[in-house]
């Protein structure tokens, strides 16, 4: 048995759901799936001023429904709007705050406006978060959080990075599940095949 610290624990937790569970799930992801809204007025990524959320938001020409507060009952989220969610606001944010990457926001971020800029988006980012893991080392994972987590600036590292494993791990296979409806509700019938 290898030996194994609590970093290679923590980065592993991720990385084996990211390998053998997601991202091969997500290849393929068509324009019309990313942008599918499965029932009416759900928020997602537009072209800019095109947004049906309070707060549109975002740098460049497309951007992302937003409010906060978030209303309540929270509207239902297209595949872009909960991959924009991930690549934004799980880790692209704390890439900036943690690990070197160039500060970003829901404001200021560029929102893909197709599927396969997304998905380069999130790979980009879950590589800079998954390198910057593993150079915390040991210790680095208890060293507190920083202001940068709010109420959470005390908190150790540890507890980041468990809550976002969660939040990658919850989010995107909500994303997977949209896959599976998108696909059984948009295929041909018998007549429509032959």
């Amino acid at each position: 048995m290898t030996d194994q610290t609590w970093n290679s624990r923590v980065r592993d937790q991720l990385a084996w759901h990211w390998t053998n569970q997601l991202r091969e799930r997500l290849d393929g992801l068509t324009d019309d799936e990313y942008l599918w809204e499965p029932v009416p007025s759900c928020w997602s990524v537009r072209p800019r001023r095109a947004g049906v959320g309070p707060v549109p938001v975002g740098s460049g020409a497309t951007t992302i429904d937003f409010a906060m507060p978030q209303p309540d009952p929270a509207p239902f989220t297209t595949i872009a709007w909960r991959l924009g969610h991930v690549i934004v606001g799980v880790l692209a944010v704390r890439n900036a705050a943690h690990f070197g990457r160039a500060p970003t926001d829901y404001q200021s971020f560029e929102y893909a406006a197709t599927a396969s800029t997304a998905l380069a988006q999130l790979d980009t980012e879950y590589a800079t978060w998954r390198t910057g893991v593993e150079s915390l080392g040991e210790t680095g994972l208890d060293r507190p959080c920083g202001t940068a987590e709010g109420p959470y600036a005390e908190r150790p590292l540890a507890e980041l990075v468990l809550h976002v494993n969660r939040e990658v791990i919850h989010h995107l296979a909500e994303v997977c599940l949209l896959r599976d409806l998108y696909l059984h509700t948009h295929r041909p019938t018998r007549q429509e095949a032959s």
